[in-house]
Formats: C-alpha cells, structure tokens, sequence
C-alpha cells in the first residue's frame, strides 16, 4: 500500500484567488495531505497552517512555492534542510537566481506549475 503523498504550499493563502489557495484545494482533491505555510494565518482552507516549512510535522514528497523571486530565494537554505522529493517552483516564484542557488543545494527542482502537474487546471478553482 502507498503512503498517502505530502506537499507543503509556500505561500498558501486564504484568498481563493491566489494560486498559493488554489493549490491547496487542488492538491487536497487529488487525495495529498497538504501542509499550508503561511507565516500570519492559522488556518488555510479548513487546514492547520504553518508559519515555518521547519515546523511541518512530516516528511514531504514535495514541496510547491507561490512567493515572488526575492522571498524564495531567501528560503531556499530552509527548503533544502527540510527535503523533498520535488520542490516546484511555480510561474512568478522563480528567476534564474532562485534555480541556480536551487540546484546548487542539491534542491530537485522543476519550473513548472503543480496544480497542471497533478492533472488539474487552476481554472477549476476559482
């Protein structure tokens, strides 16, 4: 049997027009435990948030980014200590910087949107 797959969202957001919203919910839907983080909200979606990726209680198979370059890159020493199988950076929260630095920490990293990576269109989710 499987373990039921785990994904922390960086930058989850209780705004359900925000991509950071609308992966939660899609990633809920396809059956993943998912982990909000989001440093000035308790809950997100009716899920225990985290202000820290550090304090995830759980060990990730990936890791999805909705921050602007400036703030990801910052993290990208904290999403390295926590590990993941995959760590996506999705369109808007990436620049050359953040993915050189990305595969320099030996970070599985991959431009690309989550929500289309598991079969879903953010236009499901408005």
């Amino acid at each position: 049997m499987s373990h039921q797959q785990t994904i922390a969202v960086l930058g989850a957001s209780n705004d359900r027009r925000k991509f950071g919203n609308k992966s939660v919910r899609a990633h809920v839907d396809e059956g993943w435990q998912v982990f909000p983080i989001n440093l000035k909200e308790s809950q997100i979606e009716g899920l225990e948030a985290y202000a820290r990726l550090a304090d995830v209680p759980a060990d990730l198979d990936r890791v999805s980014v909705y921050l602007p370059p400036v703030i990801t890159y910052r993290l990208l020493d904290e999403i390295a200590e926590k590990g993941a199988g995959d760590v996506y950076f999705n369109p808007g929260s990436e620049d050359g910087r953040v993915l050189d630095r990305a595969r320099e920490l030996g970070i599985s990293a991959v431009a690309a949107c989550s929500i289309v990576a598991i079969g879903r269109s953010p236009a499901q989710y408005p």
